[in-house]
């Protein structure tokens, strides 16, 4: 099995990790850009450590960078296929952070954009044992179907979407929300009016304020 790796940042303040929060990036994108996250949030969660794991595939495209599962022309066959697969990578690599850091999960959270925000929602619902909090980013849920029976933890959820997103239409934003609401899960919900595909600084502020909720 790979082998997860990618950039990691201490607390802003100058001790151990009270909290920890993996980011997730984008297809074609990298830890090491989504790390970039972690001081913004960190105003808000001064005490946590951010973690930013590569996808385990290389994109061949001319941006490079990295993915979770290949592309799958929209069937979601092969999406559900690929989210299985690199769930079981991710969770592995969380119980090894959780370790590192001598946490447990309620004191975890995840965040992942598009992409990256697909699998923090498919792995979110089924660790053993609920986490503190699952961002997502401009992303979709992955087997909304099996919900009730392929999922088993309902963490805190908080779901940002560009209202003029043209890769992932906010639609897919209300769809999960009522998903998750028929899951048992009641969502926070922020839309940004003007945004794309991106991580708006509104969305960051809904973020924060929800991690230092999670973390309280």
């Amino acid at each position: 099995m790979a082998t997860l790796w990618g950039p990691r940042r201490g607390p802003k303040l100058a001790e151990p990790a009270r909290q920890l929060v993996v980011l997730l990036h984008a297809y074609e994108s990298s830890g090491e850009e989504f790390i970039h996250l972690a001081p913004l949030l960190q105003r808000f969660a001064p005490h946590a450590a951010f973690v930013a794991p590569n996808g385990p595939v290389p994109c061949d495209g001319p941006k490079g960078g990295f993915q979770w599962w290949p592309p799958t022309g929209g069937d979601p066959g092969k999406r559900l296929s690929g989210a299985r697969q690199v769930r079981a990578l991710l969770d592995r690599y969380i119980d090894e952070e959780l370790v590192r850091h001598g946490l447990s999960e309620d004191r975890m959270a995840l965040a992942g954009f598009s992409q990256g925000a697909m699998a923090a929602l498919y792995v979110g619902l089924r660790r053993p044992r609920p986490v503190a909090g699952v961002i997502s980013f401009s992303g979709d849920l992955i087997d909304e179907e099996s919900l009730a029976t392929g999922a088993s933890a309902r963490p805190p959820v908080l779901l940002l979407h560009g209202a003029a997103d043209p890769v992932l239409p906010v639609a897919r934003l209300h769809r999960t929300e009522a998903s998750l609401r028929r899951y048992g899960v009641e969502p926070r919900v922020h839309v940004s009016p003007t945004l794309g595909h991106g991580v708006g600084l509104d969305g960051i502020r809904q973020a924060g304020a929800f991690l230092r909720s999670a973390f309280a």
